[in-house]
């Protein structure tokens, strides 16, 4: 990955676009109880909150949108080198002196997925007795992990108090023979360690620089009043990077160590999501079946580059119910996955040309504006004034995004608004922008994703 983090061991061995209309008052905790639940369908619903929504348990603090767009292609960059197995130069951690002495372990980390600032939040209880945790959720990580007390080296700051294991009686720590800490490896591309005491040491590295190092272990993880014993996660003793004021990380992307793996036997192998904007309130669903009724499927796609990220097959795109007059073999070119901390689609260079050319054409009547940041597509006025044409997103065996004109741009500055797609790399990803307020249906058993219009509250 460029240059190699070399992390300290010796004290473990031992031991933004603008905000909607909303208002904070007006955030509705009867709605959270309401979802954090497991209903009559045996389906666990908790609520999920856009990370700079005025009701999120863990709000990042206020950030230029061009810096939004900046962590955005670190993550798509870091998601690039991922698929082709080399290392990302931006992703490059250093080491730091007060992490080295003469008898730390040196460790090299590969990078995982860019946590950006596009990942949404939502809230666990961990323990016995149990506290309440703000957790911001990732379809591109595997490994759950939250900060824990005593935070040998470095904890960052986070909403709420920060983990006590020694407060919890089903507290367990993992040791090295077991096979959770063998799973390591493929959970965060980085192999376990060992203390001398034998406790299992994992490594969790990102593309963007943000890490979390700890004790891999065993807690009772809570939904309400739905305990779920002996939850292997990541109890973080150093943990460092963008991860604003979260308590740590829900993984759920396709590996044995993930939320959704090791809930799966209860609740079936599958999850579904509604991704709010910053003025609605969606949801995180894990289990239960799905009326296809109200949902048009596509089939998930294997890949060799990585078992865990979920692949989807684009076919075509339709914009003002005209299709786009590229060749089929421009949308598969390139693998196509399905990200929810990705903010901006990115598209084949070839879509993309296309699309911005359509979506201008639409457009005639309003001035253009430069480009911003990685948007080359911008006119100006406020997002409001636009007349935006319709924009579907068509996905092998006729699933559809019917994008709304809030999918298709993004107000950029209050007088400058976007198409926000952009051109991809190596990889194309469908961003988090175009899912918001879809029902998104991972029936991962089923190997099929589904969507919905109208998710959201």
């Amino acid at each position: 990955m460029g240059l190699l983090l070399f992390l300290s061991f010796s004290l473990l061995f031992t031991a933004v676009s603008p905000l909607g209309d909303i208002s904070k008052s007006s955030c509705s905790s009867k709605f959270e109880d309401e979802l954090h639940q497991l209903n009559d369908t045996g389906v666990l619903r908790l609520p999920l909150h856009h990370p700079r929504g005025p009701c999120s348990p863990a709000p990042l603090p206020p950030v230029p949108f061009s810096d939004v767009l900046a962590h955005d292609e670190a993550r798509v960059r870091s998601l690039a080198a991922r698929l082709s197995n080399t290392s990302s130069s931006s992703s490059s951690l250093s080491a730091t002196p007060r992490l080295l002495d003469p008898t730390s372990l040196s460790v090299p980390l590969s990078p995982g997925t860019s946590l950006g600032v596009g990942n949404y939040v939502t809230r666990i209880g961990l323990g016995f007795p149990s506290s309440s945790y703000a957790m911001v959720v990732d379809t591109g990580s595997s490994l759950t992990w939250l900060q824990c007390s005593p935070c040998v080296i470095s904890c960052h700051a986070q909403s709420g108090s920060i983990y006590d294991p020694s407060s919890s009686s089903s507290y367990r720590s993992v040791s090295c023979s077991a096979p959770e800490c063998g799973g390591l490896l493929s959970a965060t591309l980085n192999p376990s360690a060992c203390t001398k005491s034998n406790v299992c040491i994992y490594q969790a590295s990102y593309g963007d620089s943000s890490f979390s190092v700890g004790y891999l272990s065993k807690d009772t993880i809570f939904f309400n009043s739905q305990t779920f014993p002996n939850f292997v996660y990541g109890c973080g003793q150093d943990n460092e990077g963008l991860f604003g004021k979260s308590a740590g990380l829900i993984g759920l992307a396709r590996n044995k160590l993930s939320l959704l793996y090791q809930l799966s036997p209860r609740l079936g192998y599958s999850f579904s999501y509604c991704l709010p904007t910053t003025s609605s309130t969606g949801f995180l669903s894990i289990g239960g079946g799905y009326p296809s009724s109200r949902l048009s499927y596509t089939p998930l796609v294997s890949s060799s580059l990585d078992s865990s990220l979920y692949f989807v097959r684009l076919v075509g795109i339709n914009v003002a119910g005209k299709s786009l007059s590229v060749p089929a073999s421009a949308f598969t070119s390139t693998p196509t996955i399905i990200d929810s901390g990705t903010v901006i689609t990115r598209l084949p260079s070839d879509v993309y040309s296309a699309l911005s050319k359509a979506v201008a054409a639409a457009m005639r009547g309003s001035p253009r504006a430069s480009a911003y940041s990685i948007l080359d597509t911008c006119f100006k006025g406020s997002f409001g004034r636009l007349t935006v044409p319709q924009v579907d997103l068509v996905f092998q065996g006729g699933a559809a995004l019917r994008l709304a004109k809030n999918n298709v741009m993004i107000d950029v500055d209050g007088s400058t608004t976007c198409l926000a797609f952009a051109p991809a790399g190596s990889v194309a990803i469908i961003g988090n922008t175009q899912q918001q307020t879809f029902t998104v249906v991972y029936d991962v058993g089923g190997s099929k994703l589904g969507f919905a219009p109208g998710g959201c509250r």
